[in-house]
């Protein structure tokens, strides 16, 4: 049978990539939408050598785009995380790593209008229902790459996009703490379970044995943290009402310890079953709502001057990465009105993608 062709074009968003696409180019059922893209990404090989995934979990991400029918938004946003090995795509999460792509592939598409020297893109993250407003560059009416924005991560320099996240407390759970309380004992080490743009199950590095400054490639090696983490964040994720957490990357898992290079917290996060090489965007307002709110496990890591909005540097194992949170400490208790970050992205190539047609023959 004949392959079956998919229009994509193929993008660096933040410290993620993958294949951005049309809705309306793929299957509308769920499960052959996941045939789909485990076959193209090549899901079910350590290299993914018969698709186009990278072998990593940041390097098997699609984003679906199409107009929205919302009032407020101007492209939807989908997303898929894909397994490298398992054969598995998670419809739970969204990524914002990825979503710093979105905007300048919306406009790409043709499914937003460039608006001057500088567009906005109102996006809404179909997965949580969070809403973002990208600020793309677009001199000329054309999406511009070439900039002076480095982020930490990524080599070489880039256009800056600025994102504005709202609405990304409780997307997942319904609530900023999942379980009620500030801090949980799980099976004897204290975390703080939180929903803000990602649930995320965050300890002490130290509870763990561990520094908190170790590498991405160190921390991949100690096996025994890792089983020890993943017994934690399974039972986490049952308290947080997500129910059996085994084959979904939800909850993630952070962990923190003190400031060493100068940011407000050192911080490694977990996708979870691999250390991340750097950080989530949707990780990093999490860990930092973390940081900011009282009660929690990073309760006395960081000197914080309680002013809104409250820029948050985390350092993680690739560099740092800034947090603008604005936010409210008051009768109501902590309250995240919004958060800010720069990334940056770059379309690197564009054309058809195809899978098997017994797969799927278009529609």
């Amino acid at each position: 049978m004949t392959q079956t062709g998919i229009p994509f074009i193929f993008m660096r968003g933040g410290t993620s990539r993958g294949p951005y696409l049309r809705r309306n180019d793929l299957p509308e059922d769920l499960d052959t939408l996941s045939e789909v893209l485990i076959t193209m990404v090549g899901s079910g090989h350590a290299l993914n050598i018969d698709g186009i995934g990278g072998g990593a979990a940041v390097t098997t991400k699609v984003a679906m785009l199409s107009p929205s029918d919302d009032d407020w938004a101007d492209v939807d946003y989908f997303f898929a995380q894909v397994s490298v090995e398992d054969r598995l795509v998670d419809y739970k999460p969204t990524c914002g790593n990825i979503l710093s792509g979105v905007g300048p592939a919306a406009l790409e598409m043709g499914i937003v209008a460039p608006d001057g020297e500088r567009s906005t893109v109102k996006i809404r993250a179909v997965n949580t229902e969070a809403r973002v407003i990208a600020t793309v560059e677009t001199p000329g009416g054309v999406v511009s790459y070439a900039g002076d924005t480095a982020i930490d991560g990524v080599p070489g320099t880039s256009a800056p996009i600025g994102l504005q996240f709202q609405d990304v407390v409780g997307g997942v759970t319904g609530a900023f703490l999942p379980t009620g309380n500030p801090v949980d004992e799980v099976r004897g080490i204290s975390v703080t379970c939180m929903d803000v743009a990602m649930p995320l199950v965050i300890a002490r590095a130290e509870a763990f044995g561990l520094t908190g400054y170790e590498s991405a490639a160190e921390l991949d090696e100690n096996r025994a943290f890792f089983a020890e983490m993943e017994a934690v964040r399974l039972e986490a994720g049952r308290l947080m009402g997500m129910g059996d957490v085994a084959k979904s990357v939800t909850p993630k898992f952070g962990i923190l310890a003190p400031a060493r290079s100068g940011g407000t917290v050192a911080a490694r996060y977990f996708m979870p079953w691999k250390t991340h090489p750097s950080m989530a965007v949707t990780g990093a307002q999490c860990l930092a709502s973390c940081v900011l709110a009282p009660g929690t496990v990073a309760d006395g890591l960081a000197a914080l001057s309680n002013e809104a909005p409250a820029t948050i540097t985390l350092e993680h194992a690739s560099g740092m990465i800034d947090v603008i949170a604005d936010y409210e400490n008051g009768t109501q208790g902590f309250q995240l009105r919004s958060a800010g970050l720069v990334r940056t992205a770059r379309k690197l190539a564009e054309g058809t993608v195809f899978v098997p047609g017994e797969i799927w023959a278009g529609n």
